[in-house]
């Protein structure tokens, strides 16, 4: 979508550009947008998690000084675009990778390092609450994160005053508001859709078991941030805010903010798959399909998150801790290689080589087999991740096969989720595919598309990703209509985009399945790897 010069001069000089904030894994991303989502100009800034005692997380340090280097590179973009060096917004909103744990005192302050989703150390909590509940509580879970300090009696709990996750943390620190986006607030505890706001029943049982084995820790209950639905009034940017966003003082203080959401809520968002039957894929550190649910899940499956979307409708979330990470590795170490060679070894160049080669390989990999898993994965039942290439003797080793394979790897574990969904009769028309895999035209959409034997298509209006979700919503809020979420989508935002869609092809699909049928086979050759390399 493009926007006219004159038009976006006119938005940024008189304050009514919107703009969104996203935290990925390996990026935080800002966006500035029109009030009809078009973008204005876009700004970034790398950053990767620690592993310390044996936990990933992200210092606050490196917090702040990604979102404040995104902003100024998103001014500076606007400013070099159109000459314009905006100072005042319409709207904003924070989003963020949802989960983990963020657990505050009673001054705001961090208790404990920030605890990400992908940690899989709440097993105990997540089984318990899990049976407890009748509900699946996944370990990355803030609750099962809360509920396993409980149990281990770290020392910390009885300071802990309030619950939130990465994106209800900056949203705090800008605005003064404890409160949550529904779909990311669905990632702490469980959402009844009747009410759009936790559930009831099950919180006062957990609330139960946590007295019963830690008088002194705070009732979950008490803990949790106010859940708001998508275009509420979730507060307005503090002075205070303004300096900690923007250091140089520029920025007004007074924008309105739409509630903080998860990046599952913002794939959705920028997929145009917040509708019952529609579903969106997001790739990159990790990878999760959403489906919009016409209605719930029969029975409780630990290979399915239940959480909701912006507006707070149920949606099934296969949710995999292991993306494109692995891939990206072998891009890195073929434009090494590359280089070596003397050649051309951009990293952008490499990696289009890698996936295009991989529509030249065999269509199921020519048997060879690959494992993304650098970190554990709850929907095989591994703790610990240990990245593997598994070839027999007869197997046809070469790049186009190897390029395919490891593509395939991306999608390996999804596709078991895929499968309990299909079981439960859940039918999607159309998938939509976003995250940075789909950037090169045709590959990875042709390959999930057999992977899932449904269409796959990719929206020109999803490039800028979770951070121009997150900008939509915000500018949702202040809409001067009275459109819901997803006629705003259809008919603001996304009338004018561009989709691609891509069928299933036969003999991808049957050496799909072939390839799926090994990788079940290998999972045990994964098991004995993690409990042979520590």
């Amino acid at each position: 979508m493009t926007v006219d010069r004159d038009d976006a001069v006119r938005t940024l000089a008189e304050g009514r550009a919107v703009l969104g904030i996203e935290l990925g894994s390996t990026r935080i991303k800002a966006v500035l947008v029109d009030p009809a989502g078009n973008v204005l100009a876009t700004g970034g800034h790398a950053w990767e998690n620690d592993f310390v005692d044996r936990l990933w997380t992200y210092s606050l340090d490196a917090v702040w000084a990604g979102v404040q280097e995104a902003f100024r590179a998103v001014r500076a973009d606007a400013e070099r675009r159109f000459d314009v060096l905006p100072r005042r917004l319409a709207a904003a909103g924070v989003s963020a990778m949802m989960h983990g744990y963020l657990a505050l005192d009673a001054d705001g302050e961090l208790l404990v390092p920030f605890r990400t989703w992908r940690n899989t150390t709440t097993g105990a909590a997540a089984a318990e609450l899990t049976e407890e509940l009748g509900f699946n509580i996944p370990l990355r879970w803030s609750v099962a994160h809360y509920y396993q300090a409980v149990l281990d009696d770290e020392p910390h709990v009885p300071q802990v005053a309030s619950l939130t996750t990465l994106a209800g943390y900056v949203h705090r620190r800008l605005t003064g508001e404890q409160v949550l986006g529904v779909g990311d607030a669905s990632g702490m505890f469980p959402v009844d859709p009747s009410t759009r706001d936790y559930d009831a029943d099950l919180l006062s049982r957990v609330d139960a078991l946590v007295a019963r084995r830690n008088a002194s820790a705070a009732a979950l209950s008490a803990l949790l941030p106010t859940a708001l639905a998508a275009g509420a009034d979730a507060g307005r940017l503090t002075a205070e805010g303004a300096a900690l966003l923007d250091p140089s003082g520029d920025l007004q203080p007074g924008v309105p903010f739409c509630p903080p959401e998860g990046d599952a809520g913002t794939g959705m968002v920028a997929t145009n798959a917040v509708a019952p039957r529609t579903g969106n894929i997001s790739v990159g550190t990790s990878v999760f399909a959403m489906a919009v649910l016409e209605q719930p899940l029969a029975r409780v499956h630990h290979e399915i998150d239940v959480v909701t979307t912006p507006v707070g409708d149920l949606v099934a979330m296969v949710h995999c801790n292991n993306g494109a990470s692995e891939l990206g590795a072998w891009a890195g170490l073929l434009g090494g290689f590359a280089a070596a060679l003397g050649a051309s070894a951009d990293p952008d160049a490499v990696f289009g080589a890698l996936l295009r080669a991989a529509l030249d390989g065999e269509p199921d990999g020519g048997g060879l087999l690959a494992y993304n898993y650098l970190a554990g994965e709850p929907i095989t039942g591994l703790d610990e991740g240990r990245p593997l290439v598994v070839r027999t003797p007869d197997s046809r080793l070469t790049f186009a096969n190897f390029a395919r394979t490891q593509v395939y790897g991306v999608f390996g574990t999804l596709s078991l989720g895929m499968e309990v969904l299909a079981e439960e009769g859940v039918e999607l028309d159309v998938m939509v595919g976003h995250g940075g895999l789909f950037r090169t035209e045709g590959v990875a959409q042709r390959l999930l598309a057999a992977a899932l034997g449904i269409p796959v298509a990719v929206n020109d209006a999803a490039d800028e990703g979770g951070a121009w979700g997150i900008a939509v919503l915000a500018a949702y809020a202040v809409r001067d209509t009275g459109q819901e979420l997803a006629e705003f989508l259809d008919r603001t935002v996304f009338a004018r985009s561009a989709t691609a869609v891509v069928e299933p092809e036969p003999d991808d699909v049957a050496g799909y399945a072939r390839y799926l049928d090994r990788y079940r086979a290998g999972l045990v050759v994964q098991e004995a790897a993690t409990a042979a390399l520590p």
